[in-house]
């Protein structure tokens, strides 16, 4: 288990984390249960839950962890923001073994999941963040000096500004050659493209067991709990805050995929 790491940030990793937490911002489809934390699937159902919503979810890591051994297999220190349960630094560990992974999501009941699934790595392979968005993490720049950034499936819940910054700090965070990849939901370019691109995803969610009046909440978030943008919005937005290197790196019904080096 992780033991307690310094003042800046780092938590214990049995279970007690820090409690100014930022995640619980969403009411539960359909119920009073309070969210905990902005995805539309309390943290103990997300594994579940998310492969039911989120098409082609298990690529979305592979392509992740491929663009990462292509342009940084040396990496040292690779951060993963919006870490959710851990998943994907679960994959990555045996594929880096000489990299540290340091975990950062504004969920404490996400980060309580992620310390779960990783409880049997050794301490040195991971670290903790206490629950932070990305906005803040230059906070902890003083700590951590990543090669690698992922953000999975977690800034598009940011109004425009937030998610600026977001992409900001993550490019302060990142040395010379440092690499981000983001995956996000993406809005179609037209009108028409966003009602057949809506209704494949209804129909994805309901071949896959979710119930009608969840896929319909679910929909309903569109622009309202998640705020997508554009592919040619977010290769400009990279680009903006300073990236050198921009590309679409993968793209398929409202999910893409990009890498920006620094």
């Amino acid at each position: 288990m992780p033991k307690e790491f310094s003042s800046v940030g780092w938590i214990k990793a049995r279970g007690r984390i820090h409690p100014n937490s930022l995640g619980r911002l969403l009411w539960f489809a359909g119920h009073m249960t309070q969210a905990d934390n902005a995805t539309p699937h309390q943290a103990a159902a997300y594994d579940k839950g998310v492969r039911q919503t989120i098409p082609f979810y298990e690529e979305i890591h592979r392509q992740t962890i491929d663009v990462v051994k292509t342009v940084r297999p040396d990496v040292e220190c690779w951060l993963d923001t919006g870490c959710g349960t851990g998943y994907l630094v679960e994959l990555a560990l045996p594929v880096f073994p000489k990299t540290q992974f340091v975990l950062g999501d504004p969920s404490e009941a996400m980060l309580k999941q992620a310390m779960k699934r990783l409880k049997d790595v050794p301490q040195e392979r991971i670290k903790f963040l206490q629950p932070i968005p990305s906005e803040g993490l230059l906070s902890c720049a003083g700590e951590i000096a990543p090669q690698v950034i992922t953000s999975i499936l977690c800034h598009h819940y940011s109004q425009p500004e937030q998610r600026r910054q977001a992409i900001q700090c993550c490019h302060q965070m990142l040395g010379g050659g440092g690499i981000l990849v983001t995956f996000e939901n993406v809005a179609p370019s037209t009108s028409r493209g966003t009602e057949i691109g809506l209704s494949r995803w209804k129909r994805y969610q309901l071949e896959r067991g979710r119930e009608l009046s969840a896929v319909e909440e679910h929909l309903g978030r569109f622009n309202t709990k998640f705020f997508p943008l554009r592919v040619e919005e977010h290769l400009d937005l990279l680009k903006e805050v300073g990236f050198q290197v921009v590309e679409l790196l993968w793209f398929s019904q409202m999910q893409a995929g990009f890498y920006a080096i620094k």
